[in-house]
């Protein structure tokens, strides 16, 4: 790998959690009642979004819908078959069970996920026009409404539909 396409990947891991991390705080600011510094960190997580879109596309890391439901399916199955199994091991051999057990929950929904895109790798003209449910708690994803998560338990009201959530 040359070192424009590990600088390319380095910096998409880069923005992608700055994303990530802009929203958990914006979460917080709007919890506290600081509804414009909440808005300022959406607004970088989107700028960070782009960014890290366009050093994805620049690596050659998107490509057509099957293959980057192959790729989606791979990152996946590596997760829930190696990454998240050793890191509960770890979690519990540190005594850190809190965390053991939720990467169990992540382990399972991962796995969840991998089978949602094997279905979709199946047949992509022929998938059932649904929303997609998330859980709030576990992340656990379900096609249409769900009730209880059948992963955490938590109740109907924990999930959001995710069909306008990410465009």
């Amino acid at each position: 790998m040359s070192k424009t396409q590990e600088n390319l990947m380095a910096a998409f891991a880069g923005e992608s959690q700055a994303n990530r991390k802009y929203l958990a705080f914006a979460e917080v600011a709007d919890k506290e009642g600081l509804p414009q510094v909440a808005k300022l960190f959406r607004a970088a997580a989107a700028a960070e979004t782009i960014h890290a879109h366009a050093h994805l596309r620049n690596a050659g890391h998107i490509g057509n819908t099957a293959e980057n439901l192959k790729a989606a399916l791979e990152g996946e199955t590596y997760e829930f078959t190696k990454m998240y199994p050793e890191m509960i091991k770890e979690a519990e051999a540190e005594g850190n069970a809190s965390v053991a057990k939720y990467f169990g929950y992540v382990n399972t929904v991962e796995e969840v996920h991998a089978n949602l895109y094997k279905k979709a790798m199946a047949d992509p003209k022929g998938l059932a026009e649904t929303d997609y449910y998330v859980c709030k708690v576990c992340g656990y994803t379900h096609e249409g409404p769900c009730d209880k998560c059948p992963v955490c338990g938590a109740g109907a009201a924990a999930f959001v539909n995710t069909s306008n959530c990410c465009k």
